[in-house]
């Protein structure tokens, strides 16, 4: 009788359900802590100049600033 590979086949018997457990959890874990984009100066400019909240002249001076400084 073996007494070594029964008694780690019991020490350890638990702990192989819970490796989907973890993996799961560690998969979850990674994709929950993506953060929203959020947009930048040039994709709100586009979208007011879109909205039709600003004209040509002002979106063009605008987004000349933008480019300017980024």
């Amino acid at each position: 009788m073996n007494t070594f590979s029964t008694s780690m086949g019991m020490g350890y018997g638990w702990f192989m359900p819970l490796i989907p457990l973890a993996i799961i959890a560690v998969l979850f874990y990674l994709f929950r802590n993506k953060e929203p984009h959020s947009p930048t100066a040039q994709e709100i400019l586009n979208q007011r100049y879109a909205n039709g909240g600003i004209d040509k002249e002002e979106y063009d001076a605008k987004s000349a600033h933008i480019q300017q400084y980024s």
